[in-house]
């Protein structure tokens, strides 16, 4: 299979781990025959750097003619601060989810038995987590008018929906349900919003045609407390985008570090696959990131090209790294590899050369020597 994939390294710690999740794609495209073509581009704080725009029309082209696009992170402290900033790298990030159509956000959550001890949950709570997140992405109060009084003291923010809108993210939601556990969670605030019983009211009619999914309704604040009093319950969630973006990264601690988690961008064009952290700016050139984030949205990456078994392939290896103690100081301080060492394990795993099991007396010059 040949396939043009779009590269967006972004900021901070994007270009470290956006190069090793290249690196495990490139294994993979060796040894099932396969010809990944790469086309890099700006986005983030350094395309503003570089041409005062957040998100060049070239880098929109190059993601539109491309078949998948893979994103580091974005974002800087300079812009963070300033709440004066006129331009800023987050913009660019909305206007390609607008120019791509990419309208559902797939966040899957996941537990390791070899991360369990990291995970804020008491022991036992951690086990058999699995569930999947879809979170609307180009509704709701991100994208709805913004006003500010003259006088600066009244600020307000739309939340709309449309049935439309809601339809198209909720019929991926059952349909996924479906090959999974067959269970899906509405999240909504229905007691209080408008656009939350729209909400309601959509998806119970929906409900109708997949009779084999049972069906929950939950209000935001309950499932805020559930993800952590039973995270286990959950199967695949629903929600609105400012809610999914809160309820994804509170689930993504589950797993012990903010770099393990991968997330898919899907639509109607072009689908985008990203880890779910942020640019970690204090880390960036001290190749000490997590890749593992960005080596798994290669995995999705190509799930959605139907290269299932590849995927498998991929998840096997992170699974292999963390259980024979390959990781990065996020994970573990004290014996801790490069972000490159990581990402060469895997591939290593991928590619068939390593025989055995590893061990860490044998890691030397952060290359390593299995017996």
């Amino acid at each position: 299979m040949k396939k043009s994939i779009a590269v967006i390294k972004g900021d901070g710690i994007g270009p470290e781990v956006t190069n090793e999740a290249i690196k495990v794609l490139n294994t993979i495209a060796e040894q099932f025959n396969h010809e990944f073509e790469y086309k890099e581009c700006l986005m983030g704080a350094c395309a503003i750097d570089a041409t005062g725009n957040p998100l060049p029309d070239e880098t929109i082209e190059t993601c539109l003619s491309s078949d998948a696009v893979l994103l580091g992170a974005i974002g800087d402290p300079k812009y963070d601060n300033d709440p004066t900033a006129k331009v800023r790298p987050e913009q660019g990030l909305l206007k390609l989810r607008k120019s791509l159509q990419l309208f559902a956000n797939i966040r899957p959550v996941t537990t390791y038995k070899a991360l369990q001890h990291l995970s804020p949950l008491k022991a036992g709570k951690a086990d058999n987590i699995d569930f999947v997140i879809y979170r609307e992405l180009t509704g709701g109060i991100y994208f709805g008018k913004k006003t500010l009084s003259e006088d600066g003291n009244t600020a307000s923010d739309d939340c709309v929906y449309t049935r439309v809108e809601i339809e198209r993210i909720a019929k991926l939601a059952f349909e996924h349900a479906r090959i999974r556990r067959k269970k899906l969670t509405l999240v909504d605030k229905a007691n209080v919003l408008e656009s939350s019983r729209l909400w309601r009211k959509v998806v119970q009619e929906m409900a109708a045609g997949y009779s084999d999914v049972q069906i929950d309704y939950l209000f935001v604040d309950n499932a805020a407390m559930q993800i952590i009093l039973n995270p286990s319950q959950f199967d695949v969630m629903l929600t609105e985008n400012m809610f999914g973006d809160i309820l994804s990264d509170e689930a993504s601690v589950l797993s012990g570090s903010l770099g393990m988690l991968p997330s898919a961008s899907v639509g109607s064009k072009v689908a985008l696959f990203e880890p779910i952290h942020g640019s970690y700016p204090q880390a960036a050139g001290k190749y000490i990131a997590n890749p593992t984030g960005s080596i798994l949205s290669a995995a999705m990456l190509l799930d959605h090209f139907g290269l299932n078994d590849e995927a498998n392939t991929i998840r096997e290896a992170v699974n292999w790294s963390l259980q024979n103690g390959f990781v990065t100081k996020d994970i573990d301080s004290a014996n801790s590899y490069s972000t490159s060492v990581v990402g060469d394990m895997v591939s290593d795993h991928i590619a068939g050369k390593i025989p055995g099991s590893a061990k860490g007396e044998n890691i030397e010059l952060r290359k390593s020597t299995i017996i």
